[in-house]
């Protein structure tokens, strides 16, 4: 069974093994046994509520509990931009007119920007490739909304997500060669590796602070910004079924594109329902197809876990687990679990189940949540 918890110490090895084989690129997993082992500590501070909230970073394993191994990690990064200064070009349009000459000019531009500052980043999304397909990346990714909105107010009203932008089999990015290269007189793996490991200043004090104006740049750099990289589609693609959309920012090293939603417009948030558990000894058929599966949260701040059960389990208002789902869940029969569909689907039967109350009884399940479980689960 695969379940998501938050990330232990016990994962480093596996969470390291991962990074090593992602290659170059991902920027917030670099295969740094002392770097990964920074940021699990900081991981359990957070979950345990040894730091200010919007100082949080709430990383998340994706457990093969019968192969006792960690197979993936997603996170979220509480605020951007508060310790270390969050940095992004703006795309926009310069434009410069002459009645007179009967002139009228409008230029793409990249302006320096700290726009993203205080918003909430979903980021680190990693699956091991024996683990991919049949779900898994859709629990791995979308696990995370039900976490934001149930714990709200550690998180800001926005949240985005910066995608990886197109470099090649050697890691060189067309935008990097046309313009960083020319600033910091780095390749683009080692700058990027940098901002990786928190060693942003140097951003600040190489970056040129006056407009880029993109028709000055060479046609392989205008043709990349904006996009993401090939392995990267897949990710883009389910934050769009999510409701993210680009915002008009990109990375200021590679341009792949900054894309942004409000929580309370997340398709996982929007539809997910409450319900009680009920562990029921009948034998439960869990190896269903992703579109008939829902995902289920215990609902704890502290110990936050999910996996799937497929959806005719739900009721209206109980849903039947066995005991191996109990167990990965660590819930017992009357517990509240929070369930959302795994895979969008317009014909998918949780749909059905909402009725007209259950907004008032999210509202009413955040108070209790809030004075009964919230910083004591």
């Amino acid at each position: 069974m695969l379940v998501i918890r938050p990330l232990q110490e016990g994962d480093l090895e596996d969470l390291y093994r991962m990074a090593q084989n992602a290659g170059k690129g991902l920027t917030t997993l670099p295969a740094d046994r002392d770097l990964l082992q920074r940021k699990i500590e900081r991981t359990r501070d957070s979950f345990n509520q040894r730091c200010a909230p919007e100082a949080g970073l709430y990383l998340f394993a994706l457990e093969d509990t019968r192969a006792k191994k960690t197979v993936g990690i997603s996170g979220i990064e509480a605020r951007v931009g508060l310790e270390e200064v969050f940095y992004n070009y703006r795309l926009s349009v310069t434009v410069n007119a002459s009645r007179e000459l009967g002139v009228h000019v409008r230029t793409p531009t990249l302006h320096l920007s700290n726009d993203m500052t205080d918003h909430t980043e979903i980021c680190s999304l990693l699956l091991s490739d024996d683990y991919k397909g049949g779900g898994n990346g859709l629990l791995l990714s979308r696990c995370r909304f039900m976490y934001l909105d149930d714990f709200r107010k550690n998180f800001s009203d926005k949240v985005i997500a910066e995608m990886r932008g197109v470099s090649d089999k050697e890691g060189r990015s067309p935008l990097w060669d046309a313009l960083g290269s020319k600033f910091f007189d780095m390749e683009f793996i080692r700058a990027d590796m940098l901002s990786g490991l928190g060693n942003k200043s140097f951003i600040a004090e190489l970056m040129p602070k006056y407009p880029i104006y993109l028709p000055m740049l060479p046609d392989a750099a205008r043709a990349v910004v904006g996009m993401v990289h090939e392995n990267t589609r897949p990710a883009l693609k389910m934050l769009q079924a999510e409701g993210f959309n680009f915002n008009g920012m990109v990375d200021i090293f590679d341009g792949g594109p900054v894309v942004e939603a409000f929580i309370n417009t997340i398709r996982s948030v929007r539809e997910s329902i409450n319900r009680h558990a009920m562990v029921v000894s009948k034998p439960i058929n869990l190896e269903v197809p992703p579109e008939q599966r829902a995902m289920i949260s215990n609902r704890s701040f502290r110990n936050f876990r999910v996996t799937t059960v497929p959806m005719d389990c739900i009721g209206p208002d109980t849903v039947r687990i066995n005991r191996e789902v109990a167990d990965a869940l660590q819930v017992e029969s009357g517990d509240p679990v929070r369930l959302a569909p795994l895979k969008e689907s317009s014909l998918s039967p949780i749909h059905n189940l909402r009725g007209q109350d259950d907004e008032d009884d999210r509202i009413l399940d955040r108070v209790r949540n809030h004075h009964n479980r919230h910083g004591q689960d």
